[in-house]
């Protein structure tokens, strides 16, 4: 049972803290260019209640979590998001420029967070506190990296899509925009629905999360990991 509840607890405290600091973050960066919105409706805390999604948040992790357990015994692979901090973009001297940084600032955060957890390792502790960092750091990073680059998928409301849009010149932008309607239908569609279309073509891939993967493993290669060390990854 102990080591059932340390799986868990590996699993579920690296995902919900990467997840609420990914969101305060979108909030700081509204703030810094004007819009309180986030600041008044107490979203820039780090108490998980305040940034639950009830499918995001539990359903899916949970799911995830059960399967894993049961089907491999530990825990392998964690995603989730949080309900989105609110932003009111008319605050902004420019909003289009202004919902680009504030969508940016996320993986942004997930990405420094990546950074700074592999270059503590290098502080080398010892015993107890060492192998609980260890075991903590590992999943911490991958999560982020995750989360981060995942995020950066440019489909709307992804943040990828959102600073497509502050990119693009207006015209495009109005119309790239436009996808925000369609883009759970799009990220299902490319999550689940593609990889299953292959699988009955009888191919066993997933073209999205592969990417993501691919990505990630590079992205690991650039972390201030200590000399030596192995993430398992």
């Amino acid at each position: 049972m102990s080591n059932l509840v340390r799986e868990i607890v590996l699993a579920a405290v690296p995902a919900i803290l990467a997840i609420i600091l990914h969101e305060v973050a979108h909030g700081y960066a509204a703030l810094a260019l004007g819009d309180r919105t986030a600041k008044v409706m107490g979203r820039l805390s780090l108490n998980p209640i305040r940034h639950v999604d009830r499918f995001g948040t539990i359903i899916l992790p949970g799911l995830l979590l059960v399967s894993q357990l049961a089907s491999i015994g530990h825990v392998a692979f964690m995603f989730g998001w949080a309900k989105p901090v609110p932003v009111d973009p008319l605050r902004f001297r420019d909003p289009r420029r202004g919902m680009m940084v504030v969508a940016a600032a996320g993986p942004a955060m997930n990405f420094c967070l990546a950074w700074l957890t592999a270059l503590a390792l290098n502080l080398e502790p010892e015993g107890l506190v060492g192998d609980l960092v260890d075991a903590f750091a590992v999943p911490f990073i991958l999560f982020n990296l995750l989360l981060g680059l995942f995020n950066l998928l440019p489909i709307p409301p992804l943040d990828g899509g959102r600073i497509v849009v502050g990119l693009l010149p207006y015209s495009l932008a109005v119309l790239w925009a436009r996808l925000e309607r369609f883009g759970i239908i799009i990220v299902i569609g490319l999550l689940v629905l593609l990889p299953m279309l292959l699988r009955d073509l009888g191919m066993n891939y997933d073209p999205v999360m592969a990417t993501v993967w691919s990505v990630v493993h590079w992205a690991l290669t650039l972390l201030p990991f200590p000399e030596g060390f192995e993430s398992g990854v």
